[in-house]
């Protein structure tokens, strides 16, 4: 718990109020993080902005999907906290002719449209409903606020407050629905100082959004952690301008922590890596032969680039541990077993 004085025994003036409201207010209220002009890639780098093979990824991603799906009339790509638009704009520019003539781009996001963005693309606040093809979350979840616990000096987990200058102290003891959560997710030990993120908002989140797809999959992709090694003292932190900084919910900053992926799976998914995600996708990290430098110079110099940012998305205590949290919607086995075995562990009743 930081301290709550100024060094003369004062506390500072603001309002006392639960982290999942003053972060909803400093990342999403009018003059919130998400709503500056420069957007997220002015201040952190994600998958999508490490490389374009992640956007071609999740569009062969989408191409077996259409496949497995009987190739709709309408095949749609939804992307989740689209930032400025950059995965959904290159998941549709690799996409082969024919169906890209039948796909169709949505991108979910709080701030402004961007003024560049291709009209094709339509811009919304609230995912569409309906939809037949692949709802995509890129580092969405680990946006969406919760709030903290503490345990104090009696063992008992207690809600933490804060200020927005990020002084923090405890509120009540953790009740209700989100007691259970924390029983069932992320049972802290009676040891003072323990920390953890009461999840539930990210589970219903995320429900709400698998809920819009009427046939199809809905892919979440978060830094994530999991019931039997949780971080004893939580993950919340805050980025500004590249660094990572400490949270403080005045809108100045990213606020950020790790999903809990395995509370926010429903019956029928399935949790991988990013590393065996994108490897079944296609992307490798293995540097191409040396003899192709001596036959194709240009062509070596390409596949060595690719090579390196490849490494890049799929490397061990990096971008390669992220999870993907896979959801199958309306599919049979048979159309789940065309996806590249990315969801191999079906479960033995047809329907999902």
């Amino acid at each position: 718990m930081r301290d709550e004085t100024d060094g003369g025994g004062r506390v500072p003036d603001g309002e006392w109020r639960g982290w999942r409201e003053a972060a909803e207010e400093a990342l999403y209220g009018p003059a919130g993080f998400y709503r500056r002009p420069e957007g997220p890639a002015g201040h952190f780098r994600t998958s999508v902005h490490a490389s374009p093979l992640f956007a071609g990824a999740v569009a062969r991603l989408l191409c077996d999907l259409d496949e497995a799906l009987g190739h709709p009339s309408e095949l749609a790509f939804v992307d989740m906290a689209a930032g400025r638009g950059e995965l959904v704009t290159g998941v549709l520019a690799a996409l082969p002719p024919d169906i890209a003539s039948r796909a169709r781009g949505y991108a979910v996001e709080l701030a402004g449209r961007p003024e560049d963005l291709d009209r094709r693309i339509a811009w919304l606040a609230e995912p569409p409903e309906g939809i037949t093809g692949l709802l995509f979350a890129n580092e969405w979840l680990d946006n969406v606020p919760v709030e903290v616990a503490e345990v104090d000096s009696a063992g008992v987990p207690r809600l933490v407050l804060v200020r927005e200058d990020g002084t923090e102290r405890h509120g009540a003891p953790v009740a209700g629905a989100e007691s259970q959560w924390l029983t069932r997710w992320w049972p802290p030990a009676p040891e003072e100082g323990l920390r953890a993120e009461i999840g539930l908002p990210r589970d219903l989140a995320w429900a709400s959004a698998v809920g819009t797809v009427h046939r199809g999959l809905a892919v979440a992709v978060d830094y994530a952690h999991f019931v039997d090694r949780r971080p004893p003292f939580g993950t919340l932190t805050g980025f500004r301008a590249g660094r990572e900084t400490l949270p403080v919910p005045d809108g100045s900053c990213d606020l950020t922590a790790h999903v809990a992926l395995d509370a926010c799976a429903l019956p029928g998914a399935r949790l991988l890596t990013q590393r065996d995600a994108l490897r079944a996708l296609g992307v490798s990290g293995e540097r191409p032969p040396l003899s192709l430098a001596t036959t194709d110079p240009a062509a070596y110099v390409r596949a060595l680039a690719g090579a390196g940012a490849a490494a890049e998305l799929t490397a061990p205590g990096g971008l390669g541990d992220f999870g993907w949290l896979l959801q199958p919607v309306g599919m049979s086995n048979d159309q789940m077993r065309q996806l590249r075995g990315l969801l191999v562990d079906v479960p033995d009743h047809e329907e999902q």
